[in-house]
C-alpha cells in the first residue's frame, strides 16, 4: 500500500463534498509530474485531503477504490483518473504552517513543490501527518 496527499480547492471540490457524495472520480490533474504519481495508484492505497488556496491545511483522508483509468470526460488517454472514497475527517486541520514547522517534512514534496497536486507521502510522513492531524485509524 502507498501514501498519497491530494490537494483540492474547497471552493470547488471540498473534503466535506467527498463525505456527502461517498466516493468519487478524483479527475482534472494536467500536471505531468501529478500524472506520473495518478498512474501509480492503486486500489486500497490511502491518500490525504489537503484543501488549498485559503485555507491551505490537510482536513481528512481518503481511499484509494480504483487503479488508474482514462478519464471518460477528457477524450485523451494520457489524462488518467482514480475513484476516491471520503474515509476520516481531521479532528482539527493541519496547516501547512505547521508543517512546514516541522523538520521531518523538509523533504517532503508539499514543502518542496508547493504547486504540485498529487504527491506520494512516506510511510513515516504519512503517520506523523495523521498523528498531528488527529485521525484515529482502525
Amino acid at each position: 500500500m502507498a501514501y498519497w496527499l491530494l490537494k483540492t480547492e474547497p471552493s470547488s471540490y471540498s473534503f466535506s463534498d467527498l463525505e456527502r457524495d461517498g466516493q468519487t472520480v478524483w479527475d482534472g490533474v494536467r500536471n505531468a509530474q501529478a500524472l506520473i504519481n495518478v498512474r501509480a495508484m492503486h486500489a486500497g492505497d490511502q491518500a490525504l485531503i489537503y484543501h488549498s488556496g485559503d485555507e491551505r491545511a490537510v482536513v481528512g483522508t481518503a481511499r484509494i477504490e480504483s487503479d488508474p483509468y482514462p478519464d471518460p470526460k477528457a477524450g485523451d488517454p494520457k489524462l488518467v483518473v482514480v475513484d476516491v472514497r471520503a474515509v476520516r475527517p481531521a479532528a482539527e486541520p493541519l496547516s501547512l504552517a505547521t508543517i512546514k514547522g516541522d523538520a521531518a517534512f523538509a523533504g517532503m514534496a508539499l514543502v518542496r513543490q508547493p504547486r504540485l497536486s498529487v504527491m506520494p507521502v512516506s510511510d513515516t510522513q504519512w503517520q506523523r501527518l495523521i498523528e498531528l492531524a488527529g485521525i484515529a485509524l482502525d
